[in-house]
Parts: structure tokens; C-alpha cells; sequence
């Protein structure tokens, strides 16, 4: 019997997947939808349960941010990996854009982080949780650089803050200093057209996406690694980046 296809308004699910097999199944989630915290029913554990009930979602990704999420299949195959999270034997790959050229070659960013009562993260010494971050240049534009980001530890906005605190916050992260990125600033004798409207940013959001998944299989006991694509909104400004910042 063939899954069903689950929809809704602006989502598809079954679009949204990677990979399935009999104990796992792995997204691509998009910008702008929770993992599961949304009381709109849009969130992709909700669509996950209408697709297949004993789906558990195994992490989470920020709302803003994209990329790959793992689900298991049955209580067991969930164990399994909530045990790898929790001993970090999961490896996670994102790819953040900032401006300014950076050359990071496996830089660690060991700088402890404290959650504050605006559901703000700021760095803190003392009374912050240990957190980890190692970042690498993947390329460099003029004015831009996307970086590989492999967080070690799992702490909430780490990426964002830890890029922060190297002085390079992400791409269209206002939370945590980042501008938009707007046409204009990199093309050469821009214009706006006919119309007098206001320039939107290209980004549409902050530039943060979770690539890759690295661990061992729950049934197989296999390492398997899978990928998901770059949203729309990321990939237009790298491919207007190669266009125009060369």
C-alpha cells in the first residue's frame, strides 16, 4: 500500500523528502516552518504524524533556518538515535553566508552560551553551557564568504551566535546583527525598476542551512551520510553572488 500524499496549503511533504526506508526517513525542511512548535498545524512533525504515525522527529532546525532533519520510525529506531545525538556521534554540516572575506581552516569556536529571558542567546563564560563550533571557508566572494559550520555540541542558536562572535554574523540574521543582502550592493549601476517600489533584500530571511547528516544507521548499524539541497532563497543569492561578486 502506497503512503499517502500529504498536503497543505503551502506544503507538500512528500516533496519534501530525502530519503525513506523501513526505519527512517530524512526532509529537507524549509524557511519559514517550524520543526514543531507551530500552533498553526504547519509544522513538519504534525505533517510527519499524517504520513506515517510512528514517525518521531529526532532534532530540531530554527524556523528561519533550512536543510536536512531526521525522523525515525517506531520507538526503538528512536532510542537508537536519540542515544547518538545525545552522545554526539551525530555529524552535522551547515553552510552559512557573511560578509566580509574570512579565511577559517578548522577554526574552533569554543565559547560557552547562556540562553536569556528574551529567548536570546549571548556568550557567557561563566554561567553559559559548553558549546562547540568548527568553521572552515568553503568560497569567498568579493564582498561575501560561505562557511562550513560543524557544531560538536548542540546548543540553541549556536551557529548564529558563535559567527557572531568571530565578528561575522550571518547573512539576514537582524536577531544577531546580520544585514540583508540587497541587489544594489553588489551590482554595478543597478537600477530599480519602472515602478517606485523599495529594494527587498535577496536573502528573504537569514542564510543558514543544514546540508548534511552523518551517523549509523539504526537497523543496519551502517554509516550513512545524506544531503539536502539549498532552498531557493539561498541558492538565488549565491548563483546572483557568482554573477555579480566575484
Amino acid at each position: 500500500m502506497s503512503e499517502p500524499t500529504i498536503k497543505t496549503k503551502f506544503i507538500n511533504f512528500n516533496d519534501l523528502i530525502i530519503h525513506e526506508d523501513d526505519d527512517i526517513l530524512l526532509v529537507n525542511k524549509p524557511v519559514n516552518v517550524s520543526s514543531l512548535d507551530d500552533k498553526s498545524n504547519r509544522n513538519l512533525n504534525h505533517l510527519a504524524k499524517i504520513y506515517h504515525p510512528e514517525l518521531q522527529l529526532c532534532h530540531r532546525l530554527d524556523k528561519m533556518t533550512s536543510g536536512i532533519l531526521l525522523m525515525a520510525k517506531g520507538p526503538e529506531n528512536y532510542r537508537k538515535m536519540a542515544l547518538q545525538f545525545q552522545h554526539r556521534k551525530v555529524q552535522k554540516t551547515y553552510m552559512a553566508l557573511v560578509r566580509g572575506v574570512h579565511h577559517f581552516e578548522e577554526r574552533e569556536v569554543d565559547i560557552p552560551l547562556l540562553i536569556t529571558t528574551n529567548k536570546r542567546v549571548s556568550t557567557h563564560k561563566n554561567d553559559g553551557k559548553k558549546a562547540l563550533t568548527v568553521v572552515t571557508t568553503e568560497k569567498t566572494f568579493r564582498n561575501y564568504s560561505l562557511l562550513r559550520c560543524e557544531p560538536h555540541t548542540g546548543r540553541m542558536h549556536q551557529i548564529r551566535v558563535h559567527l557572531l562572535a568571530l565578528g561575522c554574523p550571518i547573512v539576514g540574521d537582524e536577531l544577531y546583527k546580520g544585514e540583508n543582502l540587497m541587489l544594489s550592493t553588489i551590482k554595478r549601476k543597478y537600477k530599480l525598476s519602472g515602478r517606485k517600489e523599495e529594494e527587498r533584500p535577496l536573502n528573504h530571511g537569514y542564510l543558514l542551512h543544514a546540508q548534511k547528516l552523518r551517523f549509523t544507521h539504526p537497523a543496519t548499524e551502517e554509516e550513512v551520510e545524506f544531503e539536502a539541497d539549498f532552498p531557493k532563497n539561498f541558492a538565488v543569492v549565491l548563483k546572483m553572488l557568482e554573477k555579480y561578486d566575484e
